[in-house]
């Protein structure tokens, strides 16, 4: 999944199913109190049968740890959907290429309990490798077109198969009320969707409104690699971003106002993959007018990180 409220096959090292907090972690005065660890499908299925029992609505919040901000801000919204949240921990190895950065994906167990504590999650499922992808795994969810075609996929063509195969593993294994995702990865957000309508998984699909911080840049494990240089840098990413929606939004021809958007990103430093403005719910791509509500996506290496980030374009 993607990075921003995002799962291969890190997992979270510690106490065995229903102990509290990481190994070796105590927590500190901030940890109000520890949120129970389970790490096997079995515990997993028995914990959210005992929320059922009460009558409780469970959210599920898929992560791939490395939390932040924006994680938490999913969580509290989730908490406003159901009784009890269960937020999963695993970094997802099948949506990582060869020359991705799976190994070096950022991974802080103890501050990943503290967090999740500190916002009172219920309940974290922290799966190994092999309870999401057991010896002879040999099947793979494919979200194909539509939605899931262009942008992502065409530098990443692998990627959509790999987040799809682990969130139907987790919807399934989990078996929530709701799931939330955000919608700084929006493409994913919108492949998931269709991904349950196509299969009439019993579960209602939220998108968590994108956390930023006070530069607008989007909140994202991924912005650890920035150096001091590239960080004071990738603002600029949002900012041009906020020029172009207002563009098109006040009837500027689209065109004219994605080819500035391009040459400011690029005249910053950026490497760029694509920005472009689709349709909000099909991301088909659009003419010379909108009318009907739009959203512009932007994807740019910035040094070694990758970051990406959309807007909300409506019709002037």
């Amino acid at each position: 999944m993607g990075d921003g409220t995002s799962t291969a096959g890190c997992h979270l090292g510690g106490p065995p199913d229903g102990a509290y907090g990481p190994a070796g972690h105590s927590g500190g005065p901030a940890m109000a109190r520890k949120s129970p660890i389970v790490r096997t499908l079995k515990a997993l299925r028995k914990r959210v049968a005992a929320f059922r029992a009460a009558g409780e609505r469970v959210a599920l919040v898929p992560t791939m740890g490395a939390l932040h901000e924006g994680h938490l801000s999913i969580v509290g919204l989730a908490r406003r959907h159901a009784d009890r949240v269960v937020v999963s921990v695993f970094v997802n190895p099948t949506q990582f290429a060869a020359h991705e950065d799976f190994d070096k994906y950022p991974r802080d167990e103890a501050g990943d309990a503290s967090m999740l504590a500190s916002v009172d999650t219920d309940l974290v499922y922290a799966p190994e490798r092999a309870e999401i992808y057991a010896a002879g795994f040999s099947t793979r969810i494919a979200v194909e077109g539509g939605v899931a075609e262009g942008l992502e996929s065409v530098t990443r063509p692998h990627f959509f198969g790999g987040v799809a195969t682990v969130v139907g593993k987790l919807l399934i294994q989990c078996g929530p009320d709701t799931a939330l995702f955000g919608e700084k990865d929006y493409q994913q957000l919108q492949v998931i969707r269709r991904l349950v309508r196509d299969l009439d998984l019993p579960v209602a699909i939220i998108g968590a409104p994108t956390l930023r911080e006070p530069d607008g840049l989007a909140m994202s494990s991924r912005n650890a690699y920035l150096s001091a240089a590239e960080r004071r840098v990738a603002p600029v990413l949002h900012r041009a971003l906020l020029g172009v929606a207002e563009k098109i939004s006040g009837g500027g021809r689209i065109g004219l106002a994605l080819a500035a958007g391009r040459r400011q990103i690029e005249t910053a430093g950026f490497q760029l993959d694509y920005l472009e403005l689709r349709d909000a719910a099909t991301l088909a791509p659009l003419g010379n007018q909108i009318e009907r509500p739009a959203r512009l996506l932007v994807a740019a290496l910035l040094g070694r990180t990758r970051l990406i980030d959309n807007v909300p374009v409506m019709p002037g």
